[in-house]
């Protein structure tokens, strides 16, 4: 859960009244779903089972139960500091919008009459997880979070940069699953940590999607045929970079070479490797995940 906060910064409305209308709409009804969702999973599953979920929901689970508070003010009183931190580092908009949606969570689980799903820990636990990282996801599908540790933990990596989001959050979460431990049980407390990981999976597959992008760099001395394979048998686009060898295995030194850079999805990564190998089994391949990428050539274009 901590590489989609960074992109919710609010961006100024764009197009045509009715574009920005639509998008208005759009986004409210991924709120609303991510809303319902989370709803579900703390409701529906947890809560009955005394299961946590990481971060300022976790929180909120602890002191609900530790000092039998109402978790919809629990949720309202932890997250409140973490929305003004949101405020001054990505703007009002996200702020209220981010306000409206945690809100609106505290609202659902007051109001809607979910039912106590099943009394089986493990499915509680893997479940309330898959719909808890899903309400969380489409909430920040619609330009809001409905936790807000990773803001802080935005703001602690922008001053201690040896420190990455994913590190401090997962600092975070081993305190409080530690206090969990202590206060609801050990096998509450694992079992807490399984409807966490359910969570982030979840949230990262409904972010990222099973056409997550990877950039692949290819050096080869083949490169033009490797080119017109990825294009015409992938229909997909390439960069070409100006280069030269440094001192290979074969003992060539600054021979100039063509730099093959594209960006695929994991699905068509294996097929891309098997024509790069076809070509040339001596090419030298590098990959990475790609956090991020719009323009371009992303989609797939047809094959003729």
């Amino acid at each position: 859960m901590n590489q989609a906060t960074a992109s919710l910064a609010a961006k100024p409305d764009s197009g045509t009244p009715g574009k920005r209308l639509g998008s208005i709409l759009k986004n409210t009804a991924f709120i609303v779903a991510g809303i319902l969702s989370a709803g579900m999973g703390l409701k529906g599953f947890l809560l009955s089972s005394h299961f946590i979920d990481g971060g300022a929901t976790g929180i909120s689970m602890l002191l609900a139960t530790g000092l039998n508070l109402p978790l919809s003010w629990g949720l309202l009183l932890i997250n409140l500091p973490f929305l003004l931190l949101g405020y001054r580092q990505m703007g009002l908009r996200f702020a209220v919008k981010s306000a409206v949606a945690i809100a609106g969570l505290a609202l659902c689980l007051v109001v809607v009459p979910y039912p106590d799903v099943t009394p089986d820990l493990l499915i509680t636990a893997v479940f309330g997880g898959v719909f808890i990282g899903a309400g969380i996801g489409l909430a920040m599908r619609g330009g809001a979070v409905l936790d807000g540790t990773e803001i802080l933990a935005l703001l602690i990596n922008r001053n201690t940069p040896l420190l990455k989001v994913s590190d401090i959050i997962l600092i975070l979460n081993i305190f409080i699953f530690g206090v969990a431990a202590f206060i609801l049980g050990v096998t509450e407390a694992l079992y807490s940590i399984l409807t966490y990981v359910s969570a982030s999976k979840t949230l990262d597959f409904l972010l990222n999607g099973i056409e997550q992008y990877t950039g692949v760099t290819i050096i080869s001395e083949h490169s033009e045929e490797i080119r017109e394979a990825i294009t015409t048998h992938l229909g997909r686009g390439v960069t070409i970079y100006k280069g030269q060898s440094g001192y290979g295995k074969r003992g060539e030194q600054r021979e100039e070479r063509n730099i093959i850079f594209t960006v695929v999805t994991r699905l068509e990564l294996p097929k891309l490797r098997e024509e790069v190998k076809r070509l040339d089994p001596h090419a030298f391949l590098v990959q990475h995940s790609v956090d991020d990428a719009v323009g371009g050539m992303l989609k797939r274009r047809p094959l003729h």
